[in-house]
C-alpha cells in the first residue's frame, strides 16, 4: 500500500496560525468525502477539539512541531507506506489513542512477517513488544494486544479508511439440482 501523504503544514488548518518550534500539533489522515482522496490535516492541538472532517478518521496523532532542514526530500518521506505510518504512530514522541495502538501492533506484525521489523523481546516489565527497525536500528515499543476475530475487524475497517471499501462478495445464484 502506497500514498502520498502530504508533508506536515506549516500553518494551522483551524486558525491559519504559523506553528512554532516545539509546540503540540495534531495530525489527522482523513478520507475526503467528495473525492474519496486521503488528506493530513495538521492542526494545533487545542484547536484539535474544534475541528470538523470531512471524511472518516484513518487515525490521528499528536507530535511536537520541527522544522524542516533544508536538505529534507519531503517527496521521498512523505510517501505513505506502512512503515513510514507506523514509524510515525509508534515515535515515542507521538501520543498514542486506542485507535493508534490497534494500528500500530498491526503494523508491527505486518512489518515482522516483512522482515523490516525486528523482535527483541518484551521490555523490562512485560508490558510491551520491543522491535528494532532494520534499516536504522531504531527501538520502538508495542504495547502487548490480543489478535482476536474483532481486533481485525477492527483493524481492517481502520485501514478502510486508507485503502477504500473492500469489494463485497456477490453471492452466486443456486441452481436447482433435479432429484433423480
Amino acid at each position: 500500500m502506497d500514498l502520498n501523504l502530504q508533508p506536515l503544514a506549516p500553518a494551522c488548518v483551524v486558525s491559519g496560525d504559523h506553528f512554532s518550534e516545539g509546540e503540540r500539533v495534531a495530525s489527522f489522515l482523513v478520507r475526503h468525502g467528495e473525492t474519496g482522496e486521503i488528506v493530513r490535516y495538521d492542526m494545533k492541538e487545542a484547536a484539535a477539539a474544534t475541528f470538523t472532517p470531512s471524511g472518516p478518521v484513518a487515525c490521528r496523532w499528536v507530535k511536537l512541531y520541527k522544522e524542516r532542514a533544508a536538505d529534507d526530500n519531503a517527496a521521498r518521506t512523505m510517501k505513505l507506506t506502512a512503515e513510514n505510518l507506523f514509524v510515525t504512530l509508534a515515535d515515542p514522541a507521538t501520543d498514542p489513542s486506542p485507535d493508534n495502538v490497534r494500528l500500530v501492533q498491526f503494523l508491527s506484525l505486518m512489518l515482522e512477517r516483512k522482515k523490516v521489523l525486528r523482535p527483541k523481546g518484551l521490555n523490562h516489565d512485560r508490558t510491551k513488544h520491543v522491535f528494532e527497525r532494520a534499516k536504522t536500528k531504531e527501538l520502538f515499543e508495542v504495547p502487548v494486544g490480543e489478535f482476536t476475530p474483532d481486533f481485525f475487524r477492527q483493524v481492517q475497517a481502520q485501514l478502510s479508511v486508507l485503502t477504500g471499501e473492500p469489494k463485497k462478495a456477490v453471492a452466486a445464484p443456486v441452481a436447482a439440482i433435479p432429484v433423480a
